[in-house]
C-alpha cells in the first residue's frame, strides 16, 4: 500500500472510532490533525471538506463491517447456522467499537439531519435491513422457518432489538443488556421455527 494510501486508511481507522464517541458531527479535520499528529493541510489534501471526511469515514467503516460481519455470515451455511452467525458477528462488531455501534449511533446522530451524510447512512441502513430480510427468507426456503414468516417484518423485529441492545449497553450501561439481548434472540428463534425444526 503506497504512503498516502495507508496514511489515509489510518485517518479514517481513527475518525470512525472518535465517531462511535463523540459523532460525526465531532470528528473535524483539526480534531483529527491534533490527535494524529498531521497537519491541516495535509489533511485537506485527503478530504477538501468535513462532509467529504464525514461520507468516507462512513464508507470506511462500512468496509469493515462487511469483512467482519457480512462476509462470514454470508459464508456460513444458510438456515438457521446463518441466522445465528447474523446475530453473533453482529454482537461482536459493537462490542468491538469502543462507543458502541458506529451506524446505530450516527444514525441516531443524522436521522434529522437532510444532507449527503445522511442519505448515504440511510442508504446503508435499507442496504443492510434487504440482507437480513434475505437472510430470513433463505431460512424460509430451507425449511428452518415458518413458511408464513414475513422477512421483511423478521428483519424489522431483528433490527429493532439490535437498537434496544446499542441503547440499553451505551446509554444505561445496563448490566444484563447482554443476557437479555441473548434471550430475546432465542424467543425470536422459538417465534421463527418451522414446526419440524422446532420438534
Amino acid at each position: 500500500m503506497a504512503k498516502g494510501a495507508a496514511t489515509r486508511q489510518t485517518i479514517l481507522s481513527h475518525a470512525g472510532r472518535l465517531a462511535t464517541q463523540v459523532g460525526l458531527e465531532g470528528v473535524t479535520i483539526g480534531r483529527l490533525a491534533i490527535e494524529l499528529s498531521l497537519s491541516k493541510s495535509g489533511l485537506f489534501a485527503h478530504f477538501r471538506s468535513k462532509e467529504e471526511l464525514q461520507l468516507q469515514t462512513i464508507e470506511h467503516q462500512q468496509r469493515r463491517f462487511v469483512d467482519t460481519v457480512v462476509a462470514p455470515v454470508l459464508a456460513t451455511p444458510g438456515g438457521e447456522p446463518r441466522v445465528a452467525a447474523l446475530f453473533e458477528r453482529w454482537m461482536a462488531w459493537r462490542i468491538g467499537q469502543p462507543g458502541g455501534c458506529f451506524f446505530a449511533a450516527a444514525s441516531f446522530e443524522l436521522d434529522d439531519r437532510p444532507g449527503p451524510v445522511r442519505d448515504r447512512l440511510a442508504d446503508l441502513q435499507r442496504e443492510w435491513l434487504a440482507t437480513i430480510a434475505r437472510i430470513a427468507a433463505s431460512a424460509v426456503k430451507r425449511g428452518a422457518f415458518r413458511t408464513d414468516l414475513e422477512p421483511e417484518m423478521w428483519a424489522h423485529e431483528f433490527y429493532g432489538m439490535m437498537l434496544s441492545y446499542h441503547l440499553a449497553e451505551q446509554l444505561l450501561r445496563d448490566p444484563n443488556a447482554t443476557e437479555r439481548t441473548r434471550r430475546a434472540f432465542g424467543q425470536l428463534l422459538a417465534r421463527s421455527r418451522a414446526a419440524a425444526a422446532a420438534a
